[in-house]
């Protein structure tokens, strides 16, 4: 059975919701409120706080608080692990891709000699 890194998990599970993936993206623009990044939704703001309770969870967004007023900021560097896990994959199957291309060529040759 294959390994699994449990911090790819979560990070991978925080990502699959497009709400949350919304909120990445308008955090890609800079800080916001949790009041603005709410209004979009259009979902209550109990609802917004449990969706960035799993993207902090995930390591993916940072919040601070002043007063009544929490902010989060956009952690980038949190995605390392999937792209690395990505890039990874992608090296497999290039690699898988080019062995059966060139098995494919060389059947191709045999046959029309």
């Amino acid at each position: 059975m294959a390994k699994h890194d449990p911090d790819l998990s979560l990070l991978f599970s925080a990502l699959a919701d497009p709400t949350r993936r919304s909120i990445l993206t308008r955090l890609a623009q800079g800080p916001a409120k949790v009041t603005e990044l709410a209004d979009p939704t259009g979902l209550r703001l109990p609802t917004v706080m449990r969706h960035l309770s799993v993207l902090k969870t995930a390591g993916l967004i940072a919040t601070t608080k002043d007063g009544r007023i929490r902010t989060c900021e956009i952690r980038p560097e949190a995605l390392h692990p999937a792209r690395t896990w990505l890039d990874q994959q992608r090296a497999t199957w290039e690699a898988r891709l080019d062995r059966l291309d060139a098995f494919v060529v060389n059947a191709m040759k045999e046959r029309d000699q």
